[in-house]
């Protein structure tokens, strides 16, 4: 068990958490919820001890063991992937590394065996002589191939070494595990072991993450952070969603029914305080109405933007025909003889784990890039809006906001184009901020007005939740899920995928592409899939 007394964090003048009170108990998943900016990983760094209160303290069951998801991605370079992860336990690594060092003396003293015996005793309390097994058997689950156990994590790339931090945390079953975003940089095969891994977890977890369908999927509990207070709720997200919308809902339908109470009281008091006869019946309706109290009505933190993609013109039925097209690069086969024709009601989404061929598909059928062989003809009545991976060029310059946007907008009246920028969240003196300074999140949703303002009837995604929040991720999903026109998308968020495709495409490490009409859940548990990532893993092996 974990919990915060009393807790407030001060920065500077602004309180970010006020007498916070919450108890985590063992046994239970939570999702601790919030908006940007709400304190979500503050309040992580709070509970494993990094960061320090104003006032109030963390209190945690005596003998627990608290692990949590480390950040720094070089703190480990100079060490071995497999002792990274058994540094996960502290007490059980450093044991290990003492008895090397006594068992490596050439002096070897009796003082030394009388030590060394005591670390042994220690060491298989802990399962020490498991623990190497354990690791590779976590590291095996998050796709970190045994050939890379003994490997520095100076050598490792940045996805891989991801993978390794979050194996660290879940090494030697923590009693207490704290994980801020663990499904960042996670292949879908990964991402299923974890969520399988916490589901069967008996201890107390507590999780920050933006992806609905694994805080669906895992948690049994939500947290929600909001104006510094921290409101429990059990079951997962969309739980909380609907009980809090259901909650705002109740507290208004009973002050309307409190404000007509006070309306007849006033009513009748205002008529009838100067009739003697009516006075005593008057006198008791003010004490009536001094004794109701309106429930107090602040709104959320939560800030949702409004994504609508309305197209200027329908859609024929010659929409997308895709011909042998193949694309090299640097030696690699990255598309191979890709061949497939989009109808006007189709929404792809290309999943699997091959991320660049997705890009370079998209590359490709944007203009960006050509292909070594085949071709590829967009229908008449098409007009295509694409939100790219890397928008680092779009923000090479000095313009401001509302200036950038204007320049993609066939209407140059500022008052159309901020009305764009304030569905989005950028009010009007935002406008003049200049885009080369914006955040992550400001970037993806100055994009996302671009291809509302474009009014195209086709949309391509490549990766748009990246860097957005919870809130603005419900509301691209929404807008992807109304919008009349075709959409290619590559997206990690399950839901999205789920709830938008109605054609799932998946381009093999080969290059080959498997295409099949049916939901993303039906294509996860088909056999075809299944059997088809065997015989290229067969294929592989064989080359």
């Amino acid at each position: 068990m974990i919990a915060a007394n009393n807790v407030t964090l001060r920065i500077g003048k602004k309180a970010l958490f006020e007498d916070v009170n919450i108890k985590f108990t063992e046994g239970n998943c939570y999702g601790l919820i919030g908006a940007n900016g709400a304190g979500k990983s503050t309040f992580l760094k709070i509970l494993s001890g990094q960061l320090e209160t104003t006032n109030g303290n963390i209190t945690i069951t005596p003998g627990q063991r608290l692990s949590f998801l480390q950040q720094d991605h070089f703190k480990y370079d100079a060490f071995t992937v497999l002792d990274t992860v058994i540094m996960g336990n502290q007490r059980l690594y450093d044991i290990m590394k003492e008895k090397e060092a006594i068992y490596a003396k050439e002096d070897f003293t009796d003082e030394d065996g009388i030590r060394a015996s005591e670390l042994e005793g220690e060491f298989a309390e802990m399962n020490g002589w498991e623990a190497e097994s354990d690791a590779a058997m976590l590291l095996n689950g998050l796709g970190i191939d045994t050939d890379l156990h003994y490997a520095l994590m100076a050598d490792l790339k940045g996805s891989e070494k991801v993978k390794v931090l979050l194996a660290q945390a879940l090494f030697g079953n923590p009693d207490i595990l704290l994980l801020d975003e663990p499904t960042n940089h996670l292949d879908l095969d990964a991402i299923e072991w974890l969520e399988e891994f916490l589901i069967n977890f008996e201890n107390t977890v507590i999780v920050v993450s933006h992806d609905r369908y694994f805080l669906n999927k895992v948690c049994t509990h939500t947290a929600d952070i909001d104006y510094g207070k921290i409101q429990l709720y059990a079951g997962n997200y969309d739980f909380w969603y609907e009980s809090s919308q259901l909650l705002i809902k109740q507290m208004k339908e009973a002050n309307r029914k409190k404000e007509e109470k006070i309306k007849e009281l006033q009513e009748f008091i205002s008529r009838f305080s100067a009739n003697a006869s009516k006075s005593k019946q008057a006198t008791s309706r003010k004490r009536a109405l001094e004794k109701i109290q309106l429930d107090d009505m602040r709104p959320s933190s939560r800030k949702y933007p409004y994504i609508d993609f309305r197209p200027n013109r329908e859609i024929g039925n010659e929409v997308l025909m895709v011909e042998g097209l193949s694309k090299t690069i640097d030696g690699v086969k990255i598309l191979d003889n890709l061949t497939f024709t989009l109808g006007r009601e189709d929404k792809v989404a290309f999943v699997g784990g091959n991320e660049r061929a997705k890009t370079v598909l998209f590359q490709i059928l944007t203009g960006e890039m050509e292909p070594d062989e085949g071709t590829y003809k967009w229908g008449v009545t098409t007009t295509q809006a694409y939100f790219p991976k890397d928008s680092t060029k779009e923000f090479d310059n000095d313009l401001t906001i509302a200036d950038w946007l204007t320049g993609y907008s066939e209407i140059k009246d500022a008052t159309y184009v901020r009305g764009f920028l304030g569905r989005m969240l950028f009010p009007g003196e935002d406008g003049v901020k200049k885009v080369r300074v914006l955040s992550g999140g400001e970037k993806v949703r100055c994009l996302l007005s671009k291809m509302m303002i474009s009014g195209a009837n086709i949309l391509i995604f490549d990766e748009p939740t990246n860097h957005l929040d919870m809130e603005s991720i419900t509301a691209l999903n929404n807008g992807m899920m109304k919008f009349p026109g075709v959409i290619l998308f590559a997206s990690h968020d399950h839901q999205i995928v789920q709830t938008t495709a109605n054609r799932i495409m998946e381009i093999l490490p080969n290059g080959v592409l498997i295409d099949k009409i049916t939901t993303y859940d039906e294509y996860l548990a088909s056999d075809e899939m299944a059997r088809k990532r065997q015989v290229y893993t067969m294929t592989e092996e064989d080359n």
